[in-house]
């Protein structure tokens, strides 16, 4: 219990003032841990921060397998996982000062983890296995990379929640307002599935070959 102490204690630190503003004794005080303690489960704050990237991509994926999309037919699959990605982007903006924290470190800290990069293979493994759904009953188009679609989902669910106080300033609207929320995830939903269903015809045109020239003084 006192180790998940200190893990939720450092995700509360680390999201609120990054690996650079965040300080060890803070984050012992917060989990009622001593130092030594601290230091006998992950080492040092380096090796902490990094559980904390671990605890919450692992906490992502396994919410995002919860949702059974292989049970759901394609485009129900789809939508249910855009769906899911505004929403968890939304409750957990401190995950996104965490992860906009970790791109400013040029995502060095996250290279260093054997175990994220692993649990995202069965997220592609899943939408390979939508979109091949999708193509076989002529509901998808034919052309779709995996990690380019699920980077196009995560930016419309993430960009808005990001940018909120910015993009509110600018606009002069409040990007938190839930009205305005719930356009922008119907707005997401149709952006990227009126996309991924354009017909099949128009997805195979793309590569369909030039008709064959008649060789020159052939018979017409």
């Amino acid at each position: 219990m006192t180790k998940e102490a200190i893990l939720h204690a450092a995700t509360f630190e680390f999201c609120r003032n990054g690996i650079g503003g965040a300080r060890v004794e803070a984050i012992a005080k917060r989990a009622k841990a001593n130092m030594r303690l601290l230091y006998a489960y992950f080492g040092d704050k380096n090796g902490l921060y990094l559980a904390v990237l671990e605890h919450v991509y692992t906490e992502i994926r396994a919410a995002e397998q919860q949702l059974k999309l292989d049970d759901l037919d394609p485009v129900a699959a789809m939508r249910e996982l855009i769906n899911f990605t505004f929403t968890f982007f939304g409750a957990h903006q401190n995950y996104i000062a965490l992860i906009n924290n970790e791109n400013l470190q040029r995502g060095r800290n996250l290279r260093k983890s054997r175990k994220i990069a692993d649990l995202t293979l069965p997220l592609v493994a899943s939408i390979e296995n939508i979109l091949r759904r999708g193509l076989a009953v002529g509901l998808f188009r034919s052309d779709v990379d995996p990690v380019q679609l699920y980077v196009t989902i995560t930016a419309m669910s993430y960009f808005h929640v990001s940018n909120r106080y910015t993009l509110s300033a600018m606009f002069d609207k409040d990007l938190g307002e839930p009205d305005w929320l719930e356009k922008r995830r119907h707005h997401a939903l149709d952006v990227i599935m009126t996309w991924l269903t354009a017909t099949a015809a128009a997805s195979e045109g793309k590569r369909k070959p030039s008709a064959a020239r008649t060789p020159a003084g052939a018979a017409r």
